[in-house]
């Protein structure tokens, strides 16, 4: 646990490197939009004043002027090819304007109704108003952070993506690895108790036969359970299989093995129901059901399965009159590592879930559940085959 705790420091650390640049970015990003939105204010500001030296109002002026050169005048006017001006008379008419998508009065009228209406403060002229608006450069300068923020947020989100992704694979690595020694540590003392079965099974005793045949049935178990951890980590086959048959065998043998103050209720009808299933991955999830039903029940109540289906899908349902779930536990439930028995791994239901949505593409829920009253899983599985089952982990 260890390791995993160290990592996910290293994805909080992440984030905070992540959050630290786009302050920083933000930061010395207005600084520099501060100097550039100056620098354009008082590049209009010489513009206005050029604009207005340029338009003598009287025949003194007229007359000075005349004598004068106007390059500079000329070249402060025509240097200013990116911040967009408009002048202005008196009677608010739009006497000229530069660096506008559109020169149109409609659309310049439209413009600088917008810009009073932002409160746009006008440089006054001589005889004008001068409006002006931000350059595009401007607007985009400002407009950086946020693009920097969506690039490092979508960094550090493929990055935690990828880094769940390594730790899951390496997660089922080692529950592979676990499973498949479990497999075969259990084969030994299976083996044993199999050769022990044999030998007293030649005791000539009815109520010893008896008790050789349900232990028979416990070792058929063993021997079941483990072929499924062995096949941890391997591709599932799905087979053709009726679900009534896989149901009943299921109830029957948890019913063996149960308080007879619970009862069990199924009645598979005479016609098969036949569905692409792992019958072996299969049974695993009913019984997983029934064994949370009978920890519900806690010793008295009923279990029950119903099976009912559409065009496209198969529905079971499993039914018990348990203490119940909160309505707010529906889903967590199937998460691992959720339980509330005191012994146990959380892990049933987790596996329940995954079995049947990424191994039969199905789906599984809670479809009801009232404390106190009981319970109701509802099993949802396609008629045809949805996609090729990945490798079991």
């Amino acid at each position: 646990m260890d390791i995993y705790s160290r990592k996910s420091r290293w994805k909080i650390y992440l984030a905070a490197a992540g959050a630290l640049i786009v302050a920083i970015s933000v930061l010395y990003t207005n600084y520099l939009a501060g100097k550039l939105a100056k620098e354009e204010e008082n590049k209009v500001r010489l513009w206005a004043q050029a604009q207005d030296e340029l338009d003598p109002k009287s025949d003194e002026e007229l007359e000075r002027f005349a004598n004068c050169s106007y390059i500079l005048h000329l070249n402060i006017l025509e240097s200013n090819t990116t911040i967009p001006v408009m002048l202005v008379d008196e009677r608010g008419r739009v006497i000229d304007a530069v660096n506008f998508s559109d020169t149109s009065q409609v659309y310049l009228k439209k413009e600088l109704a917008k810009m009073v209406k932002l409160g746009v403060e006008p440089i006054q002229g001589f005889a004008y108003s001068i409006y002006y608006k931000e350059s595009t450069i401007l607007r985009q300068l400002r407009f950086f952070p946020l693009i920097q923020l969506l690039l490092i947020a979508a960094f550090i989100f493929l990055g935690y993506l990828a880094f769940n992704a390594a730790r899951r694979a390496e997660q089922n690595r080692v529950w592979a690895g676990m499973a498949k020694e479990t497999a075969h540590q259990l084969g030994t003392p299976i083996s044993a108790i199999i050769a022990w079965i044999e030998h007293l099974r030649t005791i000539q005793d009815d109520e010893t036969q008896d008790i050789l045949n349900e232990l028979q049935s416990d070792v058929d178990r063993l021997e079941l359970i483990a072929d499924r951890f062995s096949k941890i980590g391997s591709a599932p086959k799905l087979e053709h299989t009726d679900v009534y048959t896989e149901i009943e065998k299921c109830f029957t043998y948890m019913q063996r093995r149960a308080s007879r103050k619970v009862s069990f209720e199924f009645e598979p009808p005479e016609e098969k129901l036949l569905l692409y299933i792992n019958p072996p991955l299969f049974d695993w999830v009913v019984e997983n059901l029934l064994r949370n039903a009978l920890d519900a029940t806690e010793g008295k109540g009923k279990i029950s399965a119903e099976v009912y289906e559409d065009q496209d899908f198969a529905y079971v349902d499993i039914s018990d009159t348990g203490k119940g779930i909160p309505n707010n536990k529906f889903k967590t439930v199937f998460q691992p590592g959720y339980t509330t028995k005191k012994r146990g791994w959380g892990l049933g239901l987790s596996l329940t879930k995954r079995i049947i949505e990424e191994y039969h593409g199905g789906k599984i829920h809670v479809k009801k559940s009232v404390e106190g009253e009981g319970t109701t899983f509802t099993i949802k599985l396609p008629k045809k085959i949805v996609k090729q089952p990945a490798e079991m982990y």
